[in-house]
């Protein structure tokens, strides 16, 4: 996968489009990912004896990784990833705009 934990993306669409976050999981297999703060949904919870409250609980919701892009940290801008193999043999994403590696 092209965006792991931990990177910063930009939404491309949707009701967050144009808003950044940082990665908090990516779930592979679904091709889905976990934004801080983005994508924000309400759900209705019991009460669960000493554990916790009922109520209203506002949760992150996965975003498909098709609606995300990644940012570069050396252009700043939302980039297409490519992938460059090193003399030493290590594999590194590199941004397709200013061709800096981003690891």
């Amino acid at each position: 996968m092209k965006i792991r934990k931990n990177d910063t993306v930009t939404i491309i669409a949707g009701k967050d489009s144009g808003k950044r976050g940082k990665v908090r999981r990516v779930i592979p297999k679904e091709d889905r990912v976990l934004v801080e703060g983005l994508n924000m949904i309400k759900r209705h919870s019991r009460a669960q004896r000493t554990a916790r409250q009922a109520g209203i609980i506002e949760l992150e919701a996965p975003i498909h990784i098709s609606n995300v892009m990644l940012l570069c940290n050396k252009c700043g801008k939302p980039t297409r990833v490519s992938f460059r193999l090193l003399a030493d043999g290590k594999k590194v994403r590199i941004c397709r705009s200013c061709n800096e590696g981003i690891d």
